[in-house]
């Protein structure tokens, strides 16, 4: 099978059904692995803290900043390549050097070396987005889209919920446990045991990407006439933004309007546990096992129902479906979002949190799958690492920053915590509604100017 992609005239034949979706399969277990190999180090906060001797500064530093920075720099660089080379070469190589770095943090005896590590696992990650969602959207016809692309993020969802509930069983399971000695390794303490557990399937995965199709190119802005020795040319970085900026009524409200979601998501979730410790009293590992359950039911439900509506939507003549649907879901979370933090009980705010937790899954699939289907296919790599920046940098970074301000800064306690996602959903989600609706038409317009050179 030649690694190199080709261009698909627009009366070629989609990929074989079952090579779309064993295609699908593959890499949403990656996104699975990644999601867990990502968030692991949170669950071993304590003993890494106690056996290296760091503070809540350098523990944060290790958390966000050393994963955060090095994936959004190397994510625009390495999307070019996946506009041009082998996707499925540049995500195999890519879950390998990820796997490779989270063992590395088992591997780590002084704090500078886990940070390094941790930044590899950052720079790895970094290439499966972009690389992803190309295949996927070459892979589904644009009514197929949003359902291969709900049925992908149930691979963050999963471990997410996974991470969560394993969380609680992890942390009792090592406490206590005397180091291990390996061969060659040496002595390795547990926490450090699970990074090297945790890397293995992503090694395996990494083999496994050589069967994945790799499909002909759809969406060329010139056809065949852009292609240079069958591989699409190098767009220049200028005429990307040309582009996007030409588009920018259709581009600004999709990034906007998600940054806002994706922020306000990350702080809830960012504080959820201590929002449950200091409001009702649970305890973090009660917590996790009840909100683990809940995301493992309700986030597929939601991810899969909105990717119905949108196909629905579509069957219907709508051209913007796709953003409807985000529409919808954007105003649908706003009540959840605002109330469940001041329910009196506790069992009634999770109820609330699981009901926040489906309506905003509901617009995630097909606000991706916007994104795909009105980007020319030169350039859905770079447009896809930009929407990632704003993902992580805006939403993960900023997200539990943006309710901390209001608890320390407005309501001055600790105990208001619950005010303050309060508030935070009654101040932002108001301007997140506003911007997806002012972006429906444009959006419209753009889908119908793609067919041109879908």
């Amino acid at each position: 099978m030649s690694t190199s992609p080709s261009a698909a005239s627009p009366g070629d034949a989609w990929p074989h059904p079952r090579r779309a979706w064993y295609a699908l399969g593959v890499l949403t277990v990656g996104l699975l692995v990644a999601t867990i190999d990502r968030s692991v180090i949170q669950l071993l906060i304590g003993p890494i803290k106690r056996d290296l001797q760091l503070s809540d500064t350098q523990v944060s530093f290790l958390i966000g900043p050393a994963f955060v920075i090095v994936y959004a720099v190397l994510g625009l660089p390495i999307s070019r390549l996946a506009d041009r080379h082998s996707r499925r070469l540049i995500i195999g190589i890519g879950i390998a050097f990820w796997s490779l770095m989270t063992a590395c943090c088992g591997v780590a005896r002084t704090y500078g070396q886990l940070f390094w590590a941790r930044a590899g696992v950052g720079a790895g990650e970094s290439s499966f987005a972009p690389a992803t969602y190309s295949i996927l959207t070459d892979s589904f016809p644009p009514r197929q889209l949003p359902r291969a692309l709900a049925i992908n993020a149930i691979g963050f969802a999963y471990g997410t919920a996974l991470a969560t509930i394993v969380g609680g069983a992890v942390i009792q399971a090592i406490e206590g446990m005397p180091p291990v000695v390996l061969p060659v390794l040496g002595e390795i303490r547990p926490w450090q045991l699970v990074f090297i557990a945790v890397s293995l399937p992503g090694l395996v995965l990494a083999l496994l990407m050589g069967t994945v199709h790799e499909p002909r190119r759809r969406g060329l802005l010139s056809g065949g006439a852009s292609l240079v020795d069958g591989k699409p040319r190098a767009v220049p970085i200028p005429q990307v933004l040309h582009f996007v900026g030409a588009e920018w009524k259709t581009y600004a409200p999709i990034f906007i309007a998600m940054g806002i979601k994706t922020m306000l998501s990350f702080g809830t979730t960012g504080w959820m546990f201590e929002f449950f410790s200091r409001t009702y009293g649970w305890a973090t590992p009660q917590t996790a096992y009840k909100v683990g359950v809940i995301s493992l039911i309700l986030s597929p439900l939601g991810l899969l129902s909105g990717s119905w509506l949108a196909e629905r939507f579509a069957k219907q003549g709508f051209d913007d479906a796709n953003l409807r649907v985000l529409q919808i879901a954007t105003i649908a979370v706003l009540p959840t979002s605002i109330l469940y933090p001041l329910m009196p009980d506790p069992n009634w705010a999770l109820a609330l949190a699981g009901l926040n937790l489906f309506v905003a899954s509901l617009g995630i699939a097909p606000g991706n799958a916007a994104l795909q289907i009105i980007t020319p296919n030169e350039m859905r790599g770079q447009v896809r690492a930009a929407y990632q920046f704003v993902f992580n940098v805006v939403g993960y970074a900023s997200g539990p920053v943006f309710v901390a301000l209001f608890t320390d800064y407005v309501f001055g306690s600790d105990a208001s915590l619950r005010y303050s996602l309060s508030a935070a959903a009654a101040i932002m989600g108001p301007l997140a509604v506003f911007v997806t609706w002012y972006g429906l038409k444009p959006y419209g317009r753009s889908v119908v100017r793609a067919r041109a050179w879908a």
